[in-house]
């Protein structure tokens, strides 16, 4: 058959195409397809229920009233300016013109009603507003008020579960109908069997007009499955493949992987309703016990560090001074011994009163380091002579475990600055009452000075007094902290945009990404 120029030329085309491996975004121009860490639950895109981080950074469909600069210090997104009326209230100056996606203003009466949804839905999510009462000064000034003096309140509202919705976001009867947000984005549909979501672009954002048509998000839990959907070009960008995998990714044409820091440390959890967890010579012996060095180079491949207290190095408030726990078995089975855990049977395991040291060891699959963590720190801990018994499944498997207690040690990739303040992790994890104080570490002088540190106004007089609290629980023991987190980044090159912002989890999409 003869062939003609033109069919020549729809052939190149096909083979051009078939070669690159064109992901649906092709079919499109600046359309995005996302693999995120996990599938969407509907629950996530309500603000009222979900954690925020997806809708507002995620798929960028909602703004807080405050935001971050790149060294965690405060700027204005949704409010213009902020002052402290008086010891319980501040005043908000809201940007003016702000459209919601359905093209309704943005004014006080909606601020007011986010702030009071989530914190009527997640009071545990609000805790550090201290929230009292709003006050509607006039359209574009709200005054907050917080129950007693609270110089954190501005922070708080940086949260992304602090994010501003439209009251018709619910129907009369307060029924969930979808969210109606400021983002640039709009949330066009949500599969339910999928958990694929769909956003396009919001034409009257009051930050300018997206470049983005459209962004795809599906969810791979599975750190491979996001590695080989990235390869097939069935995404776009991806993050977190199975970190053994990131240098031969990045040596294939077209692909770029990019690593940074995020705020975000490996921990284990302790249970201390659990004993001997409560014995502060065995926690001690754990943590001694556990090769921090040797995890970053071989499991984590060198993308994180080995991690001392909670904060990152980097941030203003961290109390530097700590140094991470060494890598040392015989210190460790001293301080096990000095607890009374003795191999007396010679076994290879440790036992006290006839029984053995052994422990529940938990952590989910959905990021690519804890599941080969998990088994470092097991043979770790086998080593001094302490029986584990390793559970790896996901989030939602392993959640009833958590809840019911049925655990002893947890470990788990945490944030470290839904608040950009020491307060926030100082108060939520180590503080009697915390919200995410899994393990009951109590300690009564903790308690009080995180109190009593609330109330400090000065930045510098804030962070010298919190590095203090940083150091009573880095030498309790309150938690073991393993490394701190970094992320690899991987795009196909037709993705041109990308800024990458430390303050948030894991990433945070650009509206001006273009997809050529």
């Amino acid at each position: 058959m003869k062939t003609t120029p033109l069919l020549c030329m729809f052939a190149a085309v096909f083979l051009c195409i078939a070669a690159a491996g064109c992901t649906d975004s092709n079919a499109e121009k600046n359309v995005l397809v996302v693999g995120n860490h996990k599938m969407v639950d509907a629950r996530e895109l309500d603000q009222g229920t979900g954690t925020g981080t997806l809708i507002t950074e995620k798929i960028i469909i909602t703004e807080t009233l405050v935001g971050t600069e790149e060294d965690f210090s405060l700027k204005p997104i949704l409010a213009e300016s902020w002052k402290m009326i008086n010891d319980t209230t501040w005043e908000f100056k809201l940007r003016e013109g702000v459209k919601f996606h359905n093209g309704d203003e943005m004014t006080a009466e909606d601020v007011k009603f986010s702030i009071e949804n989530i914190n009527a839905k997640q009071p545990g999510r609000t805790t550090l507003l201290d929230y009292k009462g709003s006050e509607i000064v006039d359209r574009y000034t709200l005054r907050i008020r917080s129950n007693e003096k609270n110089p954190l309140l501005p922070a708080a509202l940086h949260s992304p579960d602090t994010a501003i919705i439209s009251p018709k976001s619910y129907d009369a009867a307060g029924n969930y109908v979808g969210t109606i947000g400021t983002g640039p984005m709009k949330l066009e549909s949500f599969n339910e069997q999928t958990g694929e979501v769909v956003v396009v672009k919001h034409t009257g954002w009051w930050g300018g007009t997206p470049t983005l048509e459209k962004i795809i998000t599906r969810g791979y839990p599975n750190p491979g499955t996001r590695s080989m959907v990235l390869e097939n070009h069935d995404v776009d960008l991806t993050f977190d493949p199975p970190y053994s995998s990131v240098d031969r990714l990045d040596a294939l044409l077209g692909v770029e992987v990019l690593k940074f820091n995020t705020p975000r440390t490996y921990k284990l959890d302790l249970n201390m309703d659990h004993a001997p967890l409560d014995d502060l010579n065995v926690r001690k012996g754990l943590a001694y016990a556990i090769d921090r060095e040797g995890i970053v180079d071989n499991v984590l491949y060198g993308v994180g560090d080995a991690a001392a207290g909670p904060f990152l190095p980097t941030m203003t408030w961290a109390n530097t001074t700590l140094v991470p726990y060494t890598y040392d078995p015989a210190l460790a089975k001293q301080y096990l011994a000095e607890a009374g855990w003795k191999d007396t049977d010679d076994d290879g395991y440790i036992d006290k009163d006839g029984k053995k040291l052994s422990l529940k060891l938990l952590t989910y699959t959905e990021r690519p380091g804890l599941v080969p963590m998990l088994e470092a720190i097991s043979a770790n801990l086998k080593d001094v002579g302490v029986e584990v018994t390793e559970v790896a499944m996901e989030t939602g498997a392993i959640s009833p475990m958590l809840n019911e207690g049925d655990w002893d040690l947890y470990l788990i990739a945490a944030n470290l600055a839904m608040v950009p303040d020491p307060e926030y992790v100082l108060k939520t994890w180590y503080t009697t009452d915390g919200t995410t104080n899994r393990g009951h570490y109590s300690n009564p002088e903790v308690d009080r000075l995180v109190a009593e540190g609330h109330n400090l106004t000065l930045p510098e007089e804030r962070y010298a007094y919190f590095r203090d609290v940083e150091g009573i629980v880095y030498d309790d023991v309150a938690t073991i902290n393993i490394a701190y987190y970094g992320v690899a980044i991987l795009m196909w090159d037709n993705v041109q945009g990308f800024a990458y912002d430390p303050t948030a989890h894991d990433y945070k999409l650009s509206p001006f990404m273009t997809v050529s």
